[in-house]
């Protein structure tokens, strides 16, 4: 749902300023390597210290670059298979700091091995929502369903309620709750996600198995 309304506004909004980037000379795979070293940076550099809020603000302004990329490349009619081979790759790379920024706060002055394990299972239950679609769609599957919890409800879900939890050193009563619920949604949606498009995957491959066989009989 995200990807489908949010992306087309952002994208509308971020159109002139990927205007001024090419007109600067900047590439899009520029663009992509800078927005993926600044949401590491500020994943990295921030959540393991509990600076929730910090931190969120700089993954956030960086985080925009993953439209901003791929506006860039359509308006130079420079889009290629690289570029978004490129862009998803790093995507994984910026999702994993994210949650391991996460982790490193709960295992270290966090003091909670229950939510370490939490957002370890995020990490990597992220990770397998994306191989499942590209493995599917590798072996000639559609792989027909969204999910429940894609990549952009998972960022949106962890960094919005990381953000306000952040507020809490601001003297902000109670909302220092909301990132450990957010984990918990985000744990829960992405199963729920994997186990959809797993389904997703048997279902067709018994329907192409079945569909070979009928044409087998005739």
């Amino acid at each position: 749902m995200l990807n489908k309304y949010a992306r087309g506004f952002f994208t509308r909004v971020l159109t002139p300023f990927a205007a001024m980037l090419l007109r600067w000379g900047v590439s899009p795979d520029a663009v992509t390597l800078i927005g993926t070293a600044g949401s590491v940076a500020g994943a990295l550099v921030f959540f393991p210290r509990g600076e929730f809020f910090w931190g969120t603000i700089t993954i956030t302004l960086f985080i925009f670059s993953d439209l901003v990329d791929g506006n860039m490349a359509r308006q130079a009619g420079r889009s290629s298979k690289w570029g978004a081979f490129l862009d998803s790759s790093l995507d994984r790379v910026a999702d994993a700091a994210i949650f391991g920024g996460l982790a490193m706060w709960y295992a270290g002055k966090g003091d909670n091995d229950i939510l370490c394990a939490v957002s370890i299972f995020c990490l990597a239950s992220g990770q397998v929502v994306s191989y499942t679609k590209a493995r599917g769609e590798s072996l000639g599957f559609p792989v027909n369903v969204s999910g429940l919890v894609e990549r952009a409800e998972r960022l949106v879900i962890s960094l919005v309620a990381a953000g306000f939890a952040g507020l809490h050193k601001f003297g902000v009563p109670y909302v220092e709750w909301l990132l450990p619920v957010a984990l918990w949604v985000v744990a829960v949606g992405s199963l729920v996600t994997v186990a959809q498009r797993m389904l997703t995957v048997r279902r067709e491959a018994a329907e192409l198995e079945a569909a070979g066989a009928a044409e087998g009989v005739k």
